[in-house]
């Protein structure tokens, strides 16, 4: 199974990438982001691939400039419905963030903005990955949970871990911290964020 690629650039259209490793030209469907920051023709190039293959069809290469984003999109076509294309699409009209944040918060209107996403794809997405989605790194910055933990604002425990994926989401420290002084930490994980998405959403 090919997981990774490196080597020369040879030729690329802003959908496909080919890449040559060792005189094997690898023809590579790579996402927006990472056609946007291949060098020129010539240079080397470091893809993250997923090799996606359909019965009856010929294996087919999506190359990615970092883990974090093959992840996300590996994690998208685990839906029923959701193809390689679609996947692509999902990764170009909307910042990994917002994807994450959209799924995980039920936001079937903000999904059935990208193209070729039907209401029924949407809400099976916010159905299936609601939770799974918050442990898919999305490359965010995390200076704001950094500085609230600084001052010791962090909760420990499944508290801590609910604050974490929460924040990675966008939430602000201010709107989770009363919200989480409610909640019990002998619950699990999965439980308190939904619960905790529940609310915010209804702020």
């Amino acid at each position: 199974m090919i997981a990774f690629l490196r080597g020369t650039l040879l030729d690329h259209d802003g959908e496909t990438a080919v890449v040559d490793v060792g005189g094997v030209g690898y023809q590579v469907t790579v996402s927006a982001a990472t056609a946007a920051a291949l060098p020129a023709t010539g240079g080397e190039v470091r893809l993250h691939v997923h090799a996606h293959f359909v019965q009856d069809e010929p294996l087919r290469l999506y190359g990615f400039a970092g883990a974090g984003e093959r992840q996300l999109f590996r994690t998208l076509i685990e839906v029923q419905g959701v193809s390689p294309r679609i996947a692509l699409a999902m990764l170009a009209a909307l910042e990994a963030d917002e994807l994450v944040r959209a799924i995980a918060t039920g936001d079937v209107g903000r999904l059935t903005q990208v193209k070729g996403v039907g209401r029924k794809i949407a809400e099976r997405m916010a159905l299936e990955l609601r939770e799974k989605i918050l442990t898919v790194p999305t490359g965010r910055g995390p200076a704001e949970g950094v500085a609230a933990a600084a001052s010791g604002r962090v909760p420990s425990g499944p508290l801590g871990d609910v604050y974490g994926a929460l924040t990675q989401l966008g939430y602000k420290p201010g709107e989770l911290e009363p919200l989480l002084e409610k909640m019990d930490p002998a619950r699990p994980v999965p439980d308190l964020l939904r619960e905790a998405l529940s609310a915010l959403r209804r702020q």
